[in-house]
């Protein structure tokens, strides 16, 4: 295969993992018809485009031209890391979580009149528990993390009665996160718990809440609700609000 037929080829694999491929163009700012001249083996990527998508993919320019075909090099007799760490992650006991959309609040340092509300998306394959979350713009509020955009992708695990989400942001930061939560001993179905995340001031500690969605709103519409809120709005999940103020979440 050339050059060309394996930056196509990679670029496919790639793209499978992300809502689509327009939504990849848009977080690159790349033009969509540009991009569809590298999904076709038509041109390659100058030296900064081609940065820019290995940035955004976490992967290196090797990468990015290597026949698609290339195993992935092992020491004999032992597996690859990756495949140890998954295997490890994915262990039972499986989380005890359905699939669905979770809106997920989040507390902000200094701030406790207000709360970062982000929606994660929980998908079940038997045993296997994967997540996407996002965090979109908010209105400028001083200088809170909280206007910083994200859209992690990860693993849940559970471990001890807790549930982890652990992930990692594929926006260019491409920082880690992880929330700690467990179904809270009261009578609605809630999850409960503290994160580490990345803040403006760097990494943070706070206390997190999620509810599932019992709407079924649309995915792009529960993506737009992913802001600051404040907790005297009353358009607010009021359960979150009262655990908020009680200190319990």
């Amino acid at each position: 295969m050339s050059i060309r037929e394996n930056l196509a080829a990679n670029l496919r694999r790639l793209c499978k993992d992300h809502a689509s491929v327009s939504a990849v163009c848009r977080e690159l700012h790349i033009n969509r018809t540009q991009f569809e001249r590298y999904l076709q083996g038509q041109t390659v990527p100058n030296k900064a485009t081609a940065k820019l998508i290995c940035d955004y993919f976490r992967i290196d320019e090797a990468e990015l031209y290597q026949d698609p075909g290339t195993p992935e090099p092992v020491m004999r007799g032992l597996p690859p890391v990756s495949e140890s760490l998954f295997n490890q992650m994915i262990r039972p006991p499986s989380p005890s979580i359905a699939g669905g959309t979770y809106f997920t609040y989040f507390s902000i340092p200094g701030r406790l009149d207000l709360l970062v509300r982000s929606v994660t998306f929980v998908r079940r394959e038997a045993e296997l528990v994967t997540f996407r979350r996002v965090t979109g713009w908010s209105e400028r509020r001083g200088s809170t993390w909280a206007r910083a955009r994200g859209n992690h992708y990860g693993v849940a695990i559970s471990r001890l009665n807790w549930i982890y989400f652990s992930g990692i942001n594929r926006r260019q930061t491409g920082e880690p996160s992880l929330i700690s939560v467990q179904w809270a001993p009261i009578s609605e179905p809630v999850l409960m718990g503290k994160a580490m995340l990345l803040t403006e001031a760097g990494p943070a500690f706070v206390s997190v809440i999620m509810r599932r969605d019992i709407a079924n709103i649309h995915a792009r519409d529960a993506i737009s609700m992913a802001h600051v809120i404040s907790l005297d709005d009353p358009g607010v999940d009021q359960l979150v609000v009262s655990l908020t103020r009680d200190g319990l979440g």
